[in-house]
C-alpha cells in the first residue's frame, strides 16, 4: 500500500527566478495578487446578495460612508474609501444619477464639492442592510470567528495610512499609480 504523498505548505514552494538576492524559497504567492483575487471573490458575493436592490456592495459602502459622516467633501470621501479623485467620480456618476445621493459646491470653499445622501439615499441603504447581514451572517458561518477577527484587523491595518508609510515612506498621502511605479523601481 503506498503511502499519500503530503503537499508541500506554500512557504515550501520555491520560486524561481524571484528576483531577490539571497533569497531562494519564497512564498509562491503575491500577497496583492491573493487580497486581489480575495476581493474580487467578495465582491461577487456580496454584489449577488444585494442585488435584489439594485445595489452593488461598492456603492452600499460609499452610501454607508457618506451617512456615517453625514456629508463629506470630495477629498475625505476619497480617503475614507481608499480610492483617488477619479475612481471615486467614477463610481459617485449612477448614484447620484440615480437620485441616491448629491454633489454640491461646498460653501467654505466654492472650488471644493461636497457629497451628501438624499431620502432615497438613506431610504437604499437602510433596505440594503439585512442583505448585507444575511451575507455577513454566511461569511462567519464558513470562517471561524477568530479568523474573522483576525481577518479584520489584518485589513484594517493594510487599508491605513499607517502601512502605506510603512511600506513606501511617503508620509501618509495618498499616492497615484504614477507615483508607487517610483517605488517599484
Amino acid at each position: 500500500m503506498c503511502a499519500a504523498k503530503k503537499s508541500p505548505r506554500l512557504d515550501e514552494i520555491p520560486v524561481k527566478g524571484s528576483g531577490l538576492a539571497g533569497e531562494t524559497n519564497q512564498p509562491a504567492v503575491c500577497h496583492a495578487t491573493a487580497l486581489r483575487k480575495a476581493t474580487r471573490r467578495m465582491s461577487q458575493l456580496y454584489d449577488a446578495a444585494l442585488a435584489p436592490i439594485g445595489l452593488r456592495s461598492t456603492q452600499r459602502s460609499i452610501l454607508r460612508q457618506i451617512n456615517n459622516a453625514g456629508e463629506l467633501s470630495m477629498s475625505e470621501l476619497a480617503e475614507a474609501l481608499v480610492l483617488d479623485r477619479s475612481a471615486l467620480n467614477h463610481n459617485l456618476k449612477p448614484l447620484e444619477r440615480d437620485g441616491l445621493l448629491t454633489v454640491a459646491v461646498a460653501q467654505e470653499d466654492k472650488r471644493g464639492r461636497v457629497v451628501r445622501l438624499t431620502q432615497a439615499g438613506h431610504d437604499k441603504l437602510q433596505a440594503s442592510h439585512s442583505l448585507w447581514q444575511d451575507a455577513q451572517r454566511r461569511f462567519e458561518s464558513i470562517i471561524p470567528s477568530s479568523q474573522v477577527a483576525t481577518l479584520t484587523a489584518t485589513l484594517a491595518l493594510i487599508a491605513s495610512p499607517e502601512f502605506t508609510d510603512k511600506f513606501t515612506g511617503t508620509a501618509g498621502k495618498i499616492i497615484s499609480r504614477k507615483k508607487a511605479n517610483k517605488f517599484a523601481r
